[in-house]
Parts: structure tokens; sequence; C-alpha cells
């Protein structure tokens, strides 16, 4: 059975990332975008990584142009971004796709494992979320409007068991 350890991807910087390196921490991946009204989220996602990092926590950032073109920098663009805008120490990763016939492996296993409203698999808007567990299987899907700091309990949950 698949699990987040399957799969890899590369670095905000370029290098390949084996998601297997996050084995046994629980983990929220999102996808991000730079020129969203979600994009204040990165201060609430950072929040939640620095209280929770040391238990075993990780946010695993994806950006993501596909919506509405709010993530149009590159490599660099994004990086600077997260770092003088919101402090970003949590891991980024290359610009992805989400959706569609070139969306990345792991997405394509993530909506496969929780569909979202009303059933559906496609990746709706940016900020996404995907909660997984120290086994590496993804226990639940959230939609752009879910605030981090909302997701507080369920980290601790999976951060317990």
């Amino acid at each position: 059975m698949e699990t987040i350890s399957s799969f890899s991807a590369r670095s905000i910087h370029g290098d390949e990332v084996a998601l297997a390196d996050y084995a046994g921490q629980v983990l929220l991946i999102v996808n991000v975008a730079s020129e969203c009204g979600f994009t204040p989220q990165y201060a609430g996602l950072e929040i939640l990584y620095r209280d929770y990092k040391d238990q075993g926590f990780a946010v695993l950032a994806f950006p993501c142009n596909q919506f509405g073109r709010q993530e149009p920098g590159d490599a660099k663009a994004i990086s600077e971004f997260c770092a003088s805008r919101y402090d970003i120490t949590f891991p980024l990763f290359e610009k992805i796709e989400v959706n569609g016939p070139n969306a990345h492996p792991l997405y394509v296993w993530l909506k496969s494992q929780k569909a979202g409203i009303l059933g559906s698999e496609s990746i709706k808007w940016n900020f996404s979320k995907f909660l997984v567990n120290r086994e590496g299987r993804v226990i639940q899907r959230l939609g752009p409007t879910a605030k981090p700091e909302s997701l507080r309990k369920e980290i601790e949950r999976a951060l317990a068991s």
C-alpha cells in the first residue's frame, strides 16, 4: 500500500527530496500561492509549524499557479517572498501542478485518498490542505477556507497517536 513515503519532490532550491525523510511525522501538505486572497494563511501555517515541529510535525508547501495564475514567480521569487513577508521556515517545494494530466504524482495520490466536496477529487483552489498521520496516510482533507489555527485539535490528536 502506498503512503506518503512512496513519493519524492524537488525542494524550492531544486534538490530531490524523498518524502520518506518525513516518515513518522504528522504532515500538513498545502498547495500555496503568493498572490491569493488566502496567502495570509502562510502566517498561520508558520505558527503551527513552529508550535509543533519539535513534536514531529511539518508543513510541506507546494506552490501552484493553476488557480487564477496567483503564483507567477520562479523558485527564487517564491522563496524570497515567503522569507521576507512571512519568515517561512517550513519546507517549500518547487512549483507543481495539482490537477490535470501534469499533476504531480504526490497530488494524484493525495486526491485519491480523500475526496473533496461532493466526492470531487480535483483541488478547487490554493491553500487546500491534506493532513497526513505518522503512518503516512491521509486522515483529513480541508478546503482553502479552513484556517490553519482551526486545525490544532486534529494535529494534536494525530501527534498523540
